[in-house]
């Protein structure tokens, strides 16, 4: 079997009523969708489709031929119209005559854009030689996980032969690019019946005359593919089971463990964020005989490579004695190895014009018995990298149960890693956000100030961790920001703060999750008034619990994750104007936010040798979106300063020395100061954000 779907045929999705009443272009557009939407065809970000379309010219308004193809970078499973490429035919056919050959090729690129109709800015992805010349109206390129098994073959071209006769042809590696292009053409010029071909160590080319029949084809012929691998591939996967896979929680509790200590390891120039799979396929390889000699060929596909680095690394784990303080004590060595290997690989190949070596470390960590971990610069790149890796094990599934499985050759790994044209698509990305890379864990995080805060950090690129002891309000606040900033960015769990057991067990969620941890924003709370003789036991341990043991319990975890890491840190408090100025019938209260302040200053004296920074923002009278102030607080406070509830917020501004009102966006942009680099050399500080109160200045 190629994938955890145990050989399940692929549908034919296509509708005929939905069709009709499309453009050709928008039946491109639905085809690429339709064929985007399973893994098994091709991955996130992976292959390419076209139409050639008679379109009215806007300068002269003749019809002219275009091709309109998947632009650079694009998904075909999320694009929209505008990621299609469009260019005149007639004169990517005229760029034959300016070709100098294929020590020339990569030049062809900055012709591309001298093709453009109707002044289309998506840019024209490498392969769109390959998709103009092929002389059929609507041609597909996919990465099946079935095909590329075939094509990653010792003997290739023999079972593309036997699997599809004379329908599917077979050509030799050739890096993409014009070249590739015009070896395409020939192709089908001289086999005029062949429905596509197979590239080695590539992928798959399929064709047809409507957009119906190019669909209909590449599901037919991968469904093929998939059914002879089913008849043939009987043996064991991968030379069969050598380890025994964990029980669930093992699995998970050694993860919570390697990933941060991993992600401290090799995030010195750039913090990147995790990724774990423990999927039936990971299981599965890791758990095998042949893992490492497998694991060490590295994968075929380009667009696997690209994405999952030369060969993964293994990590030194035995499952059948389970001592994951050994392994986490052997791991910087490891990482060492890994990146001393990497180095000379490098050295190896580089050519005279190679750009300057990259991060040597791996992205792809295989734990025997317990899954896959993938490290990336952000969480979307780290899951999708996973998401590749995984796709390349059903290849070498498949290659290695019916031949031999032949991974990409080094020197032409290295040339596509270290492409000048890749370089140059990497050089043109935009600056990273400040925080990108950075995670952060937000208590307190589905409430007026802990949804702005996580807003805040999100947007300037932070994966951020909503923790509430509210899980309605946590499932909406995890949607809302899911919807702005993408759900690989966020995540929520459920986290009572004054338990022990609840904080380890979130904070566990977390790194999961996201691989480790950088800022801590403890923000939950609470909010009492009540005169000292009215004051119960119970509502003066309330506050005290959830005020200063719950702010004592974060911090003392994330604590942890960050000595853990070796990386440093950032907490930031969430106290009150009330923890410096004493306020008349909140003892409690103002008490327990006193508690926080002073915690701070000792945390940060503790923190500093480790580079972890604790800062405070006092905030006050924060009354729009406050969990606190819609209820009995509200009408407390009104009481005791004798006035009508919806007076308060005036009350409040007018008391403040710059008669403004306050409201969670200022004081989630005081806390993303603290919590980024503009504050890299301030810790044991209070920020008040309350409008100007002289009571609780500082100094």
């Amino acid at each position: 079997m190629l994938d955890k779907q145990q050989g399940a045929r692929l549908a034919n999705l296509w509708d005929d009523v939905k069709a009709a009443k499309m453009s050709e272009a928008e039946r491109l557009l639905y085809r690429s969708n339709l064929l985007g939407s399973d893994k098994r065809i091709t991955n996130y970000g992976g292959g390419n489709t076209s139409a050639k379309v008679m379109e009215k010219d806007p300068l002269t308004g003749e019809t002219a031929e275009v091709l309109w193809v998947k632009g650079s970078g694009g998904d075909v499973g999320t694009i929209k119209m505008d990621g299609f490429a469009t260019l005149y035919m007639d004169k990517l056919r005229a760029m034959k005559g300016i070709y100098r050959g294929v020590e020339f090729e990569d030049e062809m690129v900055g012709y591309l854009p001298h093709c453009t109709f109707n002044l289309n800015p998506r840019a024209a992805s490498i392969d769109t030689p390959l998709h103009a010349y092929v002389p059929k109206t609507h041609v597909d390129h996919m990465h099946p996980d079935a095909i590329i098994a075939v094509a990653a073959s010792k003997n290739s071209k023999e079972l593309t032969k036997r699997i599809f006769g004379d329908e599917i042809g077979w050509l030799p590696w050739k890096r993409p690019g014009y070249e590739l292009g015009l070896w395409l053409e020939k192709y089908c010029l001289e086999n005029p019946k062949a429905r596509g071909v197979v590239l080695e160590s590539h992928g798959l080319f399929t064709w047809g005359d409507t957009a119906k029949q190019a669909y209909e084809t590449t599901i037919e012929i991968i469904n093929r593919a998939i059914a002879w691998f089913e008849a043939e591939n009987t043996a064991p996967a991968f030379g069969g089971e050598a380890k025994p896979v964990l029980a669930t929680s093992e699995r998970v509790a050694i993860a919570r463990k390697l990933m941060p200590v991993i992600r401290g390891l090799i995030s010195a120039e750039e913090k990147k964020v995790g990724h774990f799979d423990d999927s039936t396929a990971v299981l599965d390889f890791v758990t095998s005989t042949n893992l490492e000699p497998l694991a060490a060929l590295g994968t075929s596909c380009p667009d696997h490579f690209l994405r999952t680095k030369i060969r993964p690394l293994v990590v030194d784990f035995d499952p059948t004695q389970p001592d994951v303080e050994k392994t986490l004590a052997g791991l910087p060595e490891a990482i060492a190895a890994y990146r001393a290997d990497y180095a000379r690989y490098y050295e190896r190949c580089k050519r005279a014009d190679s750009p300057a070596m990259r991060d040597p470390n791996a992205v792809v960590y295989l734990v025997p018995g317990v899954g896959m971990i993938t490290f990336a610069k952000d969480k979307a790149t780290a899951r999708i990298s996973g998401e590749f890796y995984v796709n390349a094990i059903n290849v070498m599934r498949g290659a290695s149960g019916v031949s031999t499985y032949v991974g990409l050759p080094e020197q032409e790994a290295f040339d596509i890693e270290y492409w000048l044209l890749e370089e140059a698509k990497l050089q043109r990305m935009p600056k990273p956000k400040s925080l990108a890379g950075r995670i952060a864990l937000v208590t307190g995080g589905a409430g007026g100030i802990g949804k702005a805060t996580a807003s805040r950090l999100m947007q300037e690129g932070a994966c951020v961790v909503l923790a509430d002891i509210d899980e309605a309000a946590l499932e909406t606040a995890q949607s809302e920001l899911a919807a702005r900033y993408g759900k690989d960015f966020v995540r929520s769990v459920s986290m009572n703060v004054t338990s022990e057991a609840a904080v380890e067990s979130g904070f566990g969620d977390a790194l999961l999750a996201f691989g480790g941890l950088d800022i801590l924003v403890s923000n939950a709370g609470l909010a009492s008034s009540a005169a000292i003789e009215d004051t119960t036991l119970a509502l003066w341990n309330k506050n005290i619990d959830i005020l200063a043991t719950g702010y004592f319990l974060v911090s003392r975890e994330a604590f942890r994750i960050f000595r853990s890491q070796k990386a440093g840190g950032n907490v930031v408090f969430v106290a009150s104007k009330n923890g410096l100025a004493a306020s008349p019938g909140a003892s409690a209260y103002c008490t327990a936010k006193a508690a926080e302040i002073h915690l701070a200053r000792c945390l940060a004296l503790e923190g500093a040798s480790a580079q972890i920074r604790v800062n405070v923002v006092n905030p006050d009278a924060v009354l729009r979106g406050s969990k606190i102030w819609s209820g009995e607080w509200k009408e407390q406070r009104a009481a005791a300063y004798k006035m009508d509830v919806d007076d308060l917020e005036a009350h409040y501004r007018e008391r403040s020395m710059l008669k403004l009102s306050v409201v969670p966006e200022d004081i989630a942009e005081a806390i993303y100061f603290l919590a980024s680099d503009m504050s890299a050399k301030s810790t044991g500080n209070i920020v008040n954000v309350d409008a100007g109160n002289a009571q609780s200045f500082t100094r």
